[in-house]
């Protein structure tokens, strides 16, 4: 399928790795040329020249971290006027309700709601005078179905959706469609990193704490960043203009709901 977004640009946060990165890759097979930002210049740098030689498409690369204000404002400055943005950042650690105090909750904030906030307002009045522009956010499956060990991301992301609910409905009849991936498992470090809590807090193998979790899991399996960016690029094509501030499970029927 042509997704009709050739030579557009897009901003990709956190696009050296995991699920900004299989955004970034899936958009640069459709011909948008990238400006892709990442915290470590060197993973950075080199998923950049990967894209670069597979795709054909121009990349723009800026080390740096999106939820700080100097950070943000040197991805800005880069990216200038971009068709396309899509938001991520790692997720808070998990823990208990005990474990957190005002400053989690004030950090959590700021990298998963306040960032992708921050960003939509310094990118999309461009966008709407241009008469198009997509917004994809990443959030997560919380956002649907609670998980109790990621209080901070549930409470965060679920600021975002509201803010995202409202917002989208304002800029929509001036071209532009803002909407929510929400990843379940995925097979990226993330993933690791929660497969290793589960390991060691339970004396169990990686394997073992991996195959529990995918027992749970409808698919069977964890997802791939491949095909989360592929609904990334579609979301952001040409034949998503009726798409307006929707919230898009992809957790391989994780979550049990009708609605």
């Amino acid at each position: 399928m042509d997704l009709g977004i050739k030579g557009k640009r897009a901003l990709v946060c956190a696009s050296s790795k995991g699920l900004g990165l299989g955004c970034a890759r899936a958009l640069a097979a459709a011909g948008v040329d990238l400006v892709m930002n990442a915290r470590g210049a060197e993973a950075l740098e080199a998923s950049a020249a990967t894209i670069r030689e597979e795709f054909g498409v121009e990349v723009v690369t800026v080390a740096a971290d999106i939820t700080d204000d100097a950070g943000r404002a040197a991805v800005l400055e880069a990216a200038g006027a971009v068709d396309i943005l899509v938001n991520n950042a790692g997720g808070p650690p998990p823990g208990m309700w005990t474990d957190w105090e005002r400053e989690d909750f004030i950090a959590a904030l700021d990298a998963n709601m306040l960032t992708p906030i921050a960003l939509i307002k310094a990118l999309v009045p461009g966008m709407m005078e241009r008469g198009w522009g997509r917004v994809v956010n990443i959030t997560s499956q919380s956002v649907k179905a609670p998980i109790p060990v990621l209080g901070l991301s549930n409470s965060a992301r679920a600021g975002l959706t509201g803010y995202v609910a409202g917002t989208s409905r304002q800029v929509a009849g001036s071209g532009v469609n803002i909407n929510n991936l929400l990843p379940g498992i995925h097979a990226t470090d993330r993933a690791n990193a929660l497969d290793k809590g589960v390991s060691e807090a339970q004396g169990i193998s990686m394997d073992e704490a991996k195959a529990r979790r995918c027992a749970g899991i409808p698919a069977g399996r964890y997802g791939t960043a491949d095909e989360f960016g592929a609904a990334c690029a579609f979301l952001c094509s040409q034949h998503a203009g009726f798409i307006v501030g929707q919230n898009i499970l992809l957790d391989g029927g994780g979550v049990n709901a009708t609605l």
